[in-house]
């Protein structure tokens, strides 16, 4: 396997990078023996249906940012992959990105003006990449709704390799791998490979197997088309009662904690890929710029744990009490109805 990574730096703001727990966490990192990582930096538009894409100056990673992380990571002998990111600030996944594709008189007005910001944007980190020496570029992360624009991704790839010349990856979606007619154009074929491989928590490295053979089974169908190497760009899963039903869940803050889950997950994908030849390798998501105190978060969780236990106990206890005070009314009423019908028909 070429590449054994993590994602590093999604949660960073301007200076984080550079500031005393970025250093630390960055040392860490270099430290779980990877010799890649892909540095991911995030800028915003408004919706998914805006057309230009804003760098905000007060929260967007700088360029002395970016190359510091570059350059500590080729100082350990680690080899980065630069990863613009694009989100949308109203919270919508930017893979809904999306317009219609043509107006009235046939032309692409607002897909063009996507794609000029875009570009713009692809190309200054592009620069970037090629000043500081990353020795790959990943050109999209998760973009399904601007797949199928083709000729506009192709013009960006063509134009990219005009002023970088590393390696170009573009990162697509789990089980979107047959929708990018365009993989020839770029050195790797990358995917979120948040596959689910269980039907309910609890499974097993063994029994999540049987689930990744049949992916790797079809992802090697896209090896072969392409002849490009598949890279899991990104992958992971909480450590979550159940996470591997749904790697990609961030949303639901009840699920037990549950390490051995996580790592079943862990173990499975890499006893299915590890040795193919045609495999390129992983990013695991991901590496935080803050690394927290493993103590203190294990305290904060067995408290948490406890609070739960707490609320079913008092639901409990209150639905009881609420059953009860039911079951009283209802006698009670029993009895008034049958006083009433006494008095009313003078029996009794």
């Amino acid at each position: 396997m070429e590449m054994k990574g993590f994602t590093y730096g999604y949660d960073g703001m301007r200076g984080d990078y550079r500031s005393e727990e970025g250093i630390k966490s960055q040392e860490l990192l270099f430290q779980t023996g990877v010799n890649w990582i892909c540095l991911a930096t995030v800028c915003n538009q408004k919706t998914a249906h805006s057309t230009e894409i804003d760098f905000d100056f007060g929260k967007s990673n700088t360029d002395r940012d970016i190359m510091a992380v570059v350059k500590n990571a080729h100082d350990h002998n680690v080899k980065v992959c630069l990863k613009p990111m694009v989100n949308c600030k109203d919270g919508v996944w930017r893979a809904y990105i999306n317009f219609a594709d043509s107006d009235f008189n046939g032309k692409d007005i607002y897909w063009d003006k996507w794609f000029k910001s875009y570009e713009d944007y692809m190309i200054y980190y592009a620069e970037l990449a090629e000043e500081t020496g990353c020795e790959m570029l990943c050109i999209g992360c998760e973009m399904c709704g601007t797949e199928r624009k083709e000729s506009h991704w192709r013009k960006l790839i063509a134009e990219i390799r005009e002023i970088y010349s590393g390696k170009l990856i573009y990162n697509t979606n789990h089980g979107h791998e047959d929708d990018v007619k365009w993989f020839d154009a770029v050195d790797y074929v990358g995917t979120s490979a948040y596959f689910p491989v269980a039907d309910e928590g609890g499974a097993t490295s063994e029994m999540m197997q049987e689930r990744w053979k049949a992916i790797r089974d079809e992802l090697y169908k896209v090896y072969e088309k392409w002849q490009k190497k598949i890279v899991f760009i990104e992958i992971g899963c909480r450590s979550a009662f159940s996470c591997s039903t749904m790697p990609w869940d961030f949303s639901h803050k009840d699920l037990p904690h549950n390490e051995e889950e996580q790592a079943a997950f862990y173990d499975s994908c890499l006893a299915t890929f590890f040795n193919e030849p045609w495999f390129g390798g992983a990013f695991w998501w991901d590496w935080s710029t803050y690394i927290y105190d493993t103590k203190e978060e294990a305290a904060k969780v067995a408290k948490e744990e406890k609070f739960k236990e707490y609320q079913e106990t008092l639901k409990a206890y209150i639905s009881k009490v609420d059953s009860e005070i039911v079951a009283a009314y209802e006698q009670a009423a029993g009895v008034w109805t049958g006083a009433c019908t006494c008095l009313l028909w003078g029996t009794g």
